[in-house]
């Protein structure tokens, strides 16, 4: 036990002899004072008077003379007992001791009966913020337990990672060939913008020293497909000017100005959703949600400033008089809203089976991240029979497990409610000594941490929904717009619910990401509507509400089954390519996807029709 001393104090009286004083101060530090590190034994009473638990907070302040001390305060137990110690103690030292070692002893000036004092000294601020810090650590009531951890074996890690670089490449590739088929040279502008995205993102996640981990691969396979979202928006605007006999530079310039508001309010809602991910997410979530995040903002910046460069230094040139494109659609005139009790009909009995099938798996219908418990992942040298495994574990007296065969038939699953993973291990390194099997990766979660994420996945969905019903009620002015899109949304997110507990797929951290996802990017389709529903009021003031949405939806047909298309071959591509890993998180985002073609479509646009009375279009 050590303490430091840590005072000397030299008056000079007469001037004259400043030199010598001087020499006499040096000299008197060189025998009396030792180095500030020098540390000297000091004999204490281990008797513990006032333990941390009593301790309200310890943290660093200064003096007038801007000098830093340590300001320590009680609750009104430790208050009582530290008025006792200091008033019976006055002049002594009182010991501040962590794991068996006395880290200070600063003497008792007074008896101090507030519960509030203050340590001095002459600490550097270092050392002040050591002291605090030991101060708060001994405030810690309970050992440690880790709650959650995650570990992936080498060869798992290998793989995913192979995985997941093969899938973007794939997803990178499909998209760009996608777009140069279809918008020929407007294509070639739109590879140019979502390559120029891409080391965006790259280059700010190494700004951020972000981690890529593989949800963040996938995270920028997604983030290429909703790229060309706003190229496609922006093409099909500049489409329907060309169509009306406009000049190439004059269509440019209304297709931008045109296709900005839609733009703005469907990155602005899908960064609502990324911002939650974060916010609420943990891990490789959080990955994602930044990955998403710096995508759309790069998306947006590439798709409305460099190609605008780009188009305005081409169509500058004289010869350049036309701007050829492919076209899926023809003008068309579908009756949308005629159709709206029927699809409102399939939307509740659609909705209510798959929330009913949900809801009846139970706990089932969760993963270890909402439940707790164990999950490992071991390969097998050859095939394995999930038979086989199971009477190896009831050796070992492990029965509440759950075994699945995944991928190959030499990778098994596993799922316990305990810390079983060292003796499952052993128990197949001795059953199966003609079969070795390795860990590819286990994840552990406790059960309040459980309890704690799943909270946190229900606040993330909660808040995404009333963000996203906030700002598009904001943005429209109208509070049924807004009611209508998140009334949609639930269709999406139930959906996919849905089909999850159909195929056997447990409700995960992983999963709520995609939900989240689905969520931000199927509004994006519903506010394009929306928006071209707002420019037609205006320009059509004459025609009922139901002519409106039908010309509206009309309008925008093309893009919503064009920007769908081009973000589904992306997730395609982290679907069949990406690895099992990132299966369920891929499944979630088609399902999800294809439902928010159907849901913008019927649901959300003829809805806002029941919330207008006739006549009142506003």
């Amino acid at each position: 036990m050590y303490v430091t001393e840590c005072e000397i104090e030299c008056v000079t009286r007469n001037v004259p002899v400043l030199l010598v004083n001087v020499v006499v101060i040096f000299f008197f530090l060189m025998i009396r004072r030792p180095p500030r590190s020098t540390l000297f034994p000091y004999t204490t009473l281990f008797r513990s008077v006032l333990t941390g638990d009593t301790l309200i907070s310890a943290g660093v302040k200064f003096d007038k003379f801007s000098a830093p001390y340590i300001a320590i305060a009680f609750n009104s137990k430790g208050a009582a007992i530290f008025s006792k110690v200091t008033g019976e103690n006055v002049g002594k030292r009182l010991a501040i001791v962590l794991d068996g070692k006395v880290h200070s002893a600063p003497r008792i000036n007074e008896r101090i009966p507030s519960g509030r004092a203050s340590i001095t000294g002459r600490f550097s601020m270092d050392e002040a913020k050591d002291l605090a810090i030991v101060l708060r650590a001994g405030a810690l009531p309970a050992p440690i337990y880790i709650e959650e951890e995650r570990t992936v074996g080498a060869l798992l890690g290998r793989d995913s990672i192979q995985s997941g670089v093969r899938a973007l490449l794939i997803g990178v590739g499909l998209v760009l060939g996608f777009m140069l088929v279809y918008y020929l040279f407007a294509g070639i502008v739109a590879s140019i913008a979502m390559l120029l995205n891409f080391v965006i993102v790259l280059g700010a996640l190494g700004w951020f020293h972000t981690t890529l981990t593989l949800p963040g691969i996938a995270g920028l396979i997604l983030v290429i497909g909703m790229a060309v979202d706003a190229n496609v928006l922006i093409y099909e605007r500049i489409r329907e000017e060309l169509s009306t006999g406009k000049h190439i530079r004059s269509a440019v310039a209304a297709g931008y100005n045109k296709a900005f508001s839609a733009i703005l309010d469907s990155n602005v809602t899908t960064l609502i959703a990324a911002a939650l991910l974060f916010k609420f997410g943990t891990g490789p979530i959080r990955g994602f949600g930044v990955t998403l995040s710096i995508g759309i903002l790069a998306s947006m910046f590439t798709a409305i400033f460099v190609t605008r460069i780009i188009f305005d230094i081409v169509t500058s040139n004289k010869k350049f008089t036309r701007l050829p494109m492919l076209q899926l659609f023809k003008k068309t005139n579908i009756d949308f809203v005629g159709k709206r009790w029927l699809a409102l009909t399939l939307y509740t009995i659609v909705v209510i089976s798959g929330m009913t099938i949900f809801f009846s798996r139970g706990e089932k219908a969760y993963g270890i991240d909402f439940t707790g418990g164990q999950l490992q992942e071991y390969s097998f040298a050859k095939p394995i029979k999930t038979e086989d495994i199971r009477k190896a574990l009831l050796h070992i007296k492990i029965k509440d497990v759950s075994i699945q065969s995944v991928g190959e038939k030499n990778e098994v699953l596993i799922k316990t409610s305990k810390d079983v993973a060292t003796k499952i291990k052993n128990e197949f390194d001795k059953e199966f000594k003609d079969n070795p099997s390795q860990i590819m990766r286990v994840e552990k979660v406790g059960p309040s941490i459980g309890k704690h994420l799943r909270n946190s996945a229900k606040l993330a969905v909660l808040w995404s929904l009333i963000g996203i019903l906030i700002y598009v009620g904001f943005r429209f002015k109208n509070l049924a717009f807004a009611a209508a899109g998140v009334i949609a949304l639930f269709h999406d997110v139930f959906v996919t619910m849905g089909f999850l507990a159909v195929t056997g797929r447990e409700l995960n951290l992983t999963i709520v990401a995609a939900l989240l996802t689905i969520a931000g990017y199927s509004i994006n389709d519903t506010i394009v509507i929306y928006d071209r529903i707002r420019e037609n009021l205006k320009l059509y003031r004459k025609a009922s509400m139901k002519e409106i949405i039908n010309m509206s939806v009309n309008n925008t047909l093309s893009r919503t089954v064009l920007t769908t298309l081009t973000t589904l071959l992306a997730v395609c591509s982290i679907f069949f390519f990406g690895g099992e890993v990132l299966r369920d998180f891929s499944f979630t985002l088609l399902i999800g996807m294809i439902s928010g073609i159907y849901s913008t479509i019927y649901i959300a646009s003829p809805l806002v029709i029941l919330w207008h009375r006739r006549g009142n279009r506003r």
